[in-house]
């Protein structure tokens, strides 16, 4: 697979999904919300979870306005989580996807009431009725018995399970010496549970065997995992203009991370081994259509910002 190829499909599933999100996510919202949101989730971004949703749908044969449909609500759960992240009263960031964080833009309130309204547009997202063909005129629509699969699989990577709670779990470990287990246990809620809810959800939108679908799990977990070790990396490696996020924050805040628990050197080794497994769980799959999975593991742990 040649790297142009990749990158012509980034970009045509990038420009699907910021044309969905801009007319999904409302401009008309009361008393300035609809901005707010906006200002959250359009026009930033690596949107690594969307092309994770879409990537894996390909690979299975999947509906297609199903997989958009999820590639959005994801992102839109995402984002909801940034917001909420950056808040006072939780990391207290200034700096988000190279612009002021929404509560400096909106103030705290409106950005807490923007992060809260784009939870809950995701799962309208997901459940489209019959006359909702805006975006898709003449589609087949989403099967319910999807919408419903989706929408568990999303709750769940997102809840006191998953993201909402790594990051309970985050904030009750500031200044804590925590062992590699733990950190494990924190980041696989808090960042990895939502990229393999991701993969699994485009895997959803298709037909698998049982072992595809394990295969698949097992990619998403180890893809996950990869993704916050380097992020971690890139904390201490990369300053805050590459990154469109404040540097050394985790340090700053005496968050435990893969830096401080391994050593940098390790941390690094430790993202090329994940990134070696979840290739291997994909190829286990024996999926024909997966080159494109292939690649954004690849993308994940290579990236530099």
């Amino acid at each position: 697979m040649k790297p142009a190829e990749f990158d012509r499909w980034v970009r045509t599933e990038l420009d699907a999904v910021e044309e969905a999100l801009t007319a999904w996510v409302p401009d008309n919202a009361p008393a300035g919300l609809g901005q707010a949101m906006r200002y959250g989730v359009l026009d930033g971004g690596k949107r690594v979870r969307p092309l994770l949703v879409l990537a894996a749908s390909q690979a299975v044969g999947g509906l297609y306005e199903a997989a958009l449909r999820a590639a959005c609500a994801v992102e839109l759960i995402h984002a909801y989580s940034l917001i909420h992240d950056d808040m006072p009263c939780m990391d207290d960031d200034v700096l988000r996807r190279g612009k002021p964080t929404v509560h400096v833009q909106f103030g705290e309130a409106q950005a807490m009431l923007a992060g809260d309204a784009m939870q809950a547009l995701a799962f309208e997202v997901l459940t489209p009725g019959e006359a909702d063909s805006a975006h898709f005129p003449g589609g087949p629509g989403v099967p319910p018995v999807l919408q419903a699969r989706l929408c568990a699989l999303l709750a769940r990577a997102a809840g006191h399970a998953g993201m909402a709670g790594g990051q309970a779990i985050d904030l009750a470990s500031i200044g804590l010496p925590l062992d590699e287990h733990v950190l494990r246990d924190m980041h696989h809620r808090k960042t990895g549970a939502l990229l393999q809810a991701s993969v699994l959800m485009g895997a959803a939108t298709g037909s698998t065997s049982d072992a595809e679908w394990a295969a698949l799990s097992d990619y998403g977990d180890a893809l996950g995992l990869a993704f916050q070790v380097v992020d971690d990396i890139l904390d201490v490696t990369q300053a805050s203009e590459t990154l469109g996020k404040t540097a050394g924050k985790d340090l700053h805040h005496n968050k435990p991370t893969y830096v401080t628990v391994l050593g940098l050197e390790a941390a690094r080794r430790h993202a090329a081994e994940l990134r070696d497994k979840a290739q291997a769980a994909l190829a286990r799959s024996g999926l024909a259509n997966a080159a494109w999975l292939s690649l954004l593991a690849d993308k994940v742990v290579e990236r530099e910002h």
